[in-house]
């Protein structure tokens, strides 16, 4: 059986997780808590970093960007880079506004401050860092609110990897309660599509151990 390693509140691992899921394909999750440097998984991630793919040929994939290129050529049936050069460049785009940009932005100065911090033992929380979180989302909501008025989905007419890509960051801001639905109804309702598939369903009962998410976190009409 396909492999998944990964951590509850990384994004790089739900993109994968919702890649994956979306293609149809089966795979099975196996929590890495990547502060404990197991030599099992440094052996096949020396950087001890998730996500990481393993084939059921054992065939062996690290990094979210590595694992969906891997994912489109070796599974093209559902595409989700899009179809054709210009469509696949505008998806590539908007993933790398999401991936660097909203992940060093939005992200890393909320789940990394609050969550990442405490399990990698690496100092207290910055809470000027928290609020520059806290202000850089409305930003990010605001074009996420743009893209979806323009288009179906945010980078076309169909769901793909940058509606993945966002969904995955946002859905580990919003298992901290830090998303301020109420400030930006047209983000939220595009959210609410992409959280009512069956592939984001899962995502919805990770329960980080120690810290629930709020109650309308798994709420599907939130």
């Amino acid at each position: 059986m396909r492999q998944v390693f990964h951590f509850w509140l990384s994004a790089a691992s739900r993109l994968i997780r919702l890649a994956l899921a979306e293609k149809r394909l089966e795979f099975d999750l196996v929590v890495e808590k990547v502060w404990e440097r197991r030599s099992e998984f440094l052996s096949i991630n020396p950087a001890g970093e998730v996500p990481v793919l393993v084939e059921p040929d054992g065939t062996t994939l690290i990094g979210a960007s590595v694992i969906v290129e891997f994912l489109e050529e070796v599974y093209p049936e559902r595409a989700l880079l899009g179809d054709g050069p210009l469509a696949r460049a505008e998806t590539r785009r908007l993933v790398a506004w999401f991936d660097r940009k909203f992940d060093r932005e939005v992200t890393e100065n909320l789940v990394g401050e609050k969550v990442m911090k405490r399990f990698l033992r690496i100092g207290q929380p910055s809470s000027e860092a928290i609020r520059a979180g806290l202000a850089n989302i409305h930003y990010h909501l605001d074009y996420i609110a743009y893209l979806a008025e323009q288009r179906n989905w945010l980078a076309g007419d169909e769901l793909g990897l940058a509606d993945i890509a966002a969904a995955a960051h946002l859905s580990v801001v919003d298992y901290l309660g830090d998303v301020p639905w109420d400030d930006h109804p047209e983000a939220r309702n595009w959210y609410a599509r992409i959280k009512s598939r069956p592939a984001f369903r899962p995502l919805l009962d990770d329960l980080l151990p120690g810290l629930p998410p709020p109650a309308h976190y798994a709420d599907l009409d939130f």
